[in-house]
């Protein structure tokens, strides 16, 4: 079992695989979603959205978050998650989201589809990560969590 799991390895995984499911909570009924993360760095795992949907406000009444991002190999026959719980940060600075709309400028397109969207950028922060396989089933509770 792995004991010696570095932010830089967390970091390094996320930033590679992106896709993950985000999970959230409205009114005790879990919500999970499928995400891109944007990137991940020592503040904090960043991700957006629209305000037109429902995400920001589930963040807004409760913060408290999951990310799962999977990597699976068949030619290798394996499979490695990595778990992100932590608290959903609202981002309200305009540098960044300059920043990401360069770098993501499909975002821009979205003003025609919903013209009174707003960006909704946010990040996990107060998070505790950990990688998980099969090697660990049965025994999650045991796995050393990398505290951001």
């Amino acid at each position: 079992m792995e004991t010696n799991t570095t932010k830089e390895q967390i970091l390094a995984f996320a930033n590679q695989v992106q896709v993950c499911h985000l999970a959230t909570s409205e009114d005790n009924q879990p919500h999970v979603r499928g995400m891109l993360l944007w990137f991940a760095d020592e503040t904090g795992f960043y991700f957006h959205t629209s305000t037109e949907k429902r995400l920001p406000k589930q963040i807004i009444k409760n913060q408290n978050v999951e990310a799962a991002f999977m990597y699976h190999s068949e030619k290798e026959n394996s499979s490695k998650a990595l778990r992100v719980t932590g608290t959903a940060e609202i981002v309200e600075n305009e540098e960044l989201a300059a920043r990401l709309l360069s770098e993501r400028p499909w975002l821009k397109s979205f003003e025609q589809i919903a013209p009174n969207s707003k960006l909704f950028l946010f990040r996990i922060i107060n998070a505790e990560a950990f990688f998980w396989n099969m090697e660990h089933n049965m025994r999650e509770n045991e796995i050393p969590r990398v505290k951001f």
